[in-house]
């Protein structure tokens, strides 16, 4: 088996515990790193060596070795990245949010297509095992009915805090970096919403420090999605129906949550038995990348173009609700 040879743009923590998880993905090799310097390249290689070590993203991209590449920057660069390595034929999982608004999006997902280049979110928790169980127990109708969605994503950043939490350029605000988690897990059990509301508190860089959104559907089903960069939450969420509910627990978004399900009162919870792999879970989405390289596909076949289409329309919306707005909303 022809090994799937993998370069990171991006040098931070996101891409070292990707690196990290690659090595449980027997069919995968990491062999480049890109960055902006060569100091940061060299440093990353310290703790996970690879062959190249590129001071740009251009010069990883052009690398004619390297067969797919995970995105790891800031958000705002994540529009302009995946263009770049599509550009030059290379297959790219490209970290969430996917892009700054739908008119990026769009013009991803179009130049993938016209190049016939793999394509895919790095929306990692839709690859993990409680995600997929809690899938399947709500397909099966275990809940019956889904009357509500209530997701809490929160935490008090360090001091200092990075860059990228509060710095619109980058994309700051609770939404697009953890928010997003929420609305993901919404629109997987309830779908797109009728009717969007949705509030924010402004941090004193502009970006949203607190947003509470409600999505609200015809059928009489609510979605409440808090996030905050002002409070440790216990980062969990409830799915609830006519039938029982099922709460994902504290980190509701990786390898950490427990699938708790209650078929009937409050005290009937019953621990859904979970089987994960050591490391921080990112493995399972590089393998499932692996596999459409394998099979010829252009995009993947579990978080497709639509879904990210949607996801980010979702994002749009609740901003132009909340009035929250980035210089790419401008061009």
């Amino acid at each position: 088996m022809k090994t799937i040879r993998w370069g990171i743009i991006g040098a931070g923590r996101i891409a070292r515990k990707f690196a990290s998880d690659l090595k449980f993905v027997t069919d995968a090799e990491l062999i480049a790193i890109g960055s902006r310097s060569q100091q940061s390249a060299d440093d990353f290689a310290k703790e996970f060596p690879v062959k190249y070590r590129h001071d740009s993203y251009g010069a990883l991209a052009q690398n004619p070795e390297v067969d797919v590449i995970y995105i790891a920057t800031p958000h705002n660069l994540h529009h302009e990245n995946t263009l770049l390595c599509l550009q030059n034929g290379k297959a790219v999982l490209c970290e969430k949010p996917f892009a700054m608004n739908s008119r990026q999006t769009l013009e991803m997902i179009q130049m993938a297509r016209e190049k016939k280049v793999f394509l895919m979110e790095a929306l990692w928790t839709k690859f993990q095992p409680h995600f997929k169980k809690m899938k399947e127990m709500v397909g099966q109708g275990q809940l019956g009915e889904i009357k509500s969605v209530l997701a809490n994503f929160g935490f008090i950043p360090p001091n200092p805090a990075p860059a990228r939490l509060f710095d619109p350029a980058l994309g700051g605000g609770t939404l697009m970096d953890i928010g997003i988690y929420n609305i993901f897990m919404a629109l997987t059990v309830l779908g797109k919403p009728d009717t969007i509301e949705a509030s924010m508190t402004p941090a004193s860089t502009g970006v949203d420090e607190q947003c509470a959104v409600l999505f609200k559907y015809k059928n009489g089903a609510m979605a409440q999605l808090f996030s905050t960069f002002t409070s440790n939450l216990d980062t969990d969420v409830d799915i609830c129906g006519n039938k029982g509910r099922i709460k994902l627990t504290s980190r509701f978004y990786d390898t950490s949550s427990k699938v708790e399900y209650y078929p009937g009162r409050a005290d009937s919870k019953q621990v859904v038995e979970i089987h994960n792999e050591p490391g921080f879970g990112y493995q399972y989405e590089a393998r499932h990348v692996n596999d459409c390289l394998r099979k010829g596909l252009a995009e993947s076949d579990v978080l497709t173009f639509d879904d990210t289409i949607l996801l980010m329309e979702m994002l749009d919306k609740v901003r132009e609700v909340a009035g929250i707005r980035y210089a790419a909303d401008e061009r």
